[in-house]
């Protein structure tokens, strides 16, 4: 086999493979070889089929076999010589011409063809103990807890139906039929659904339309669906909705106490308010991640300067553009929309995507030197977690796939090894925690910093898209508007 080197420019390599046909001739004979006591021929006692008429017979099938053979191995053998790390799988060019494909096949020439690919660059781990980056930490005070104790219990509550008119904190049962244009739309009827006044459920402006109603009234409520709304069919129009009041209920004294929680399946109150306390903490604590995260990323992206694969990029680039223009598009916007332009918005996203494919490439080396290991049974728990976003029937379909192809599991390794590295680099790094308010937490870091997570989701800058409710609730019109909670549920830079 002769290997020569036609192109080394940048990180872009090409490599010339000549295979020749007396290569191929040994590797098709020892075939035949290992065929003849095996093959079974009419004609032919086991054993004794001669090796010409073997060939004459699977010559060209097995000659082509050793060809894939050949074009599987050579470019891994390639890369090992010449101590490089090809960006992606090295694409292969071979000859198009029929009648000369049929003389490799016939063992009459050589086997010529081409291996293009880039190399990953030479990236040399940095001391990071000069790293100092801040932690901001939120104290969950307890009234939070209590607070939200409250909601959680709140099914418990008991409701006093009363007479006369309703008043913000009551609740009212009511049946309704939406329409816009004079025609119901899909999503926006119910019956007996039951709404607290200023809860803020249902869509701006509809609760306050019906404080004052009477058990029996009937109302006309008409409201605009917000611009950004979930269901970007329906964003921005007026919807006039017809409203039947069935019962007006004013809310009891409530207390949260052992009973209410076991009514929640749960031994005791104090056990309640564990339970709500570390989920509120779980939330803080991811915001607090994703924070320090950003940080350490970007104190890493001022370190490392150099070329990054250019097919890497552009793909990294395709994925967060096609994100970015699914999410305008559920949400019914435009780049003008958004105060900016394709053109802008394309640069911006590029040179995000660049950031990411260096950035993963500094992890990556720092993990493999770190010995970073997934195992198994990491990988099981995080396809499980993948596999249970999807609805229940499909869920052994998704698992299947998942565990039938390595490509794709590898896809829910790759965030796992990073978030390793991060742990390990934390571990390095000089950190200092600072005590913040919720406020502070939840406040957006500066949009062009915020852009540059090496996980973070791509939507526009005013956050287009908005396709789910808090609860992940894809059926935006099942009720006239749940609004989606912004506030208590940020998710993290690092869900993709």
């Amino acid at each position: 086999m002769q290997v020569t080197e036609t192109l080394n420019e940048g990180l872009k390599r090409e490599i010339k493979v000549v295979v020749p046909a007396t290569d191929l001739e040994s590797r098709l004979m020892t075939r035949l070889n290992d065929a003849k006591a095996k093959v079974r021929l009419n004609g032919f006692r086991p054993g004794k089929v001669p090796v010409p008429h073997l060939r004459k017979v699977y010559g060209k099938s097995f000659m082509a076999e050793v060809v894939n053979e050949i074009l599987s191995e050579t470019p891994r053998s390639v890369l090992s010589d010449r101590g490089e790390k090809a960006a992606m799988q090295p694409e292969v060019e071979m000859t198009e011409d029929e009648k000369e494909a049929e003389k490799i096949l016939a063992g009459q020439a050589d086997f010529e063809f081409k291996l293009s690919y880039e190399v990953i660059p030479p990236i040399e781990v940095k001391d990071v103990s000069g790293i100092k980056v801040t932690r901001p930490v939120y104290d969950v005070p307890d009234e939070e807890v209590e607070e939200q104790v409250m909601r959680v219990a709140e099914s418990a509550r008991p409701w006093e139906p009363k007479k006369g008119k309703a008043e913000e904190g009551d609740r009212v049962t009511i049946d309704f039929v939406g329409k816009i244009d004079g025609e119901a739309f899909e999503g926006g009827t119910a019956e007996g659904q039951p709404l607290v006044l200023g809860s803020n459920q249902f869509i701006p402006g509809f609760e306050e339309q019906l404080v004052g109603a009477k058990a029996g009234d009937e109302k006309t409520v008409t409201v605009t669906f917000p611009e950004d709304y979930q269901a970007a069919h329906l964003a921005g129009k007026e919807a006039v909705f017809d409203v039947k009041v069935t019962e007006v209920a004013a809310a009891g004294e409530f207390e949260v106490t052992d009973e209410v929680a076991k009514n929640l399946g749960l031994e005791s109150a104090d056990k309640l308010r564990e339970i709500v306390r570390s989920q509120i903490e779980s939330q803080f604590g991811a915001l607090t991640r994703q924070k320090v995260k950003r940080a350490l990323l970007d104190a890493l992206d001022e370190q490392y300067k150099f070329e990054a694969p250019s097919k890497l990029v552009d793909a990294e680039f395709e994925n967060i553009w096609n994100q970015v223009m699914r999410d305008l598009e559920q949400s019914g916007r435009s780049f003008e929309d958004e105060d900016t332009t394709e053109e802008k918005a394309r640069e911006e996203y590029r040179q995000l995507a660049e950031r990411r494919v260096r950035l993963g490439l500094v992890l990556a080396e720092m993990g493999e030197q770190a010995d970073v290991q997934i195992t198994d049974d990491e990988m099981q728990r995080a396809l499980f977690e993948f596999v249970r976003r999807y609805p229940a029937n499909q869920q052994q379909e998704v698992y299947d796939f998942y565990r039938q192809n390595p490509q794709a599991l590898a896809n829910l390794r790759a965030p796992l090894f990073e978030e390793k590295v991060v742990d390990d680099l934390m571990t390095k790094v000089d950190v200092t925690d600072k005590k913040v308010t919720k406020e502070e937490l939840l406040a957006d870091d500066d949009e062009d910093t915020a852009e540059k997570d090496s996980n973070k989701k791509a939507v526009p800058k005013k956050k287009a898209a908005k396709a789910k409710d808090e609860n992940g609730d894809d059926k935006a019109e099942a009720k006239p508007a749940k609004k989606k909670a912004a506030a208590a549920k940020k998710k993290s830079d690092s869900d993709e």
